[in-house]
């Protein structure tokens, strides 16, 4: 059961993480958006993020094959280089270690994203990552109906 509505208690944060949110929607390639959301999301056992952005993805025309794939992007051939870049470095962003990002995977976005698409890559993992983490806190269940 949802344990509060974040955006009724604290209008003043949500809104802050909202404005994060609008900056990465108008930065970052929407089809590789979706696919850092979902993946961060999966990652971090967000059901509501994971129903949201699944279905996001599909509304913006994302094909189902490729989205049931982001939980095994490594080895599934449906990812180009620049996307399989973002991945890795959601994941590595998501599972934040004692030591970092590692270089290998850094210098692979580093290799396919320009400086700016990496910051905003960041920013963009970042802010989902926030977004789970306030899901998965406050219990958001995804609607029952669509």
């Amino acid at each position: 059961m949802q344990r509060m509505n974040p955006g009724e208690v604290a209008p003043k944060a949500y809104q802050a993480v909202m404005g994060m949110e609008k900056y990465v929607q108008s930065n970052v390639d929407h089809t590789v958006l979706e696919l850092i959301k979902l993946r961060a999301s999966m990652l971090n056992g967000c059901a509501y993020c994971v129903d949201m952005h699944s279905r996001d993805a599909l509304a913006e025309g994302e094909s189902s094959r490729r989205l049931f794939a982001v939980a095994t992007w490594r080895e599934a051939p449906f990812f180009d280089e620049r996307e399989r870049a973002a991945l890795a470095l959601t994941d590595a962003v998501t599972r934040l270690g004692e030591h970092g990002v590692p270089d290998e995977v850094w210098d692979a976005a580093a290799k396919v994203w320009s400086e700016k698409e990496l910051a905003d890559l960041v920013f963009a993992i970042a802010t989902i990552n926030v977004w789970n983490r306030i899901g998965v806190t406050l219990r958001l269940e995804p609607p029952a109906q669509v």
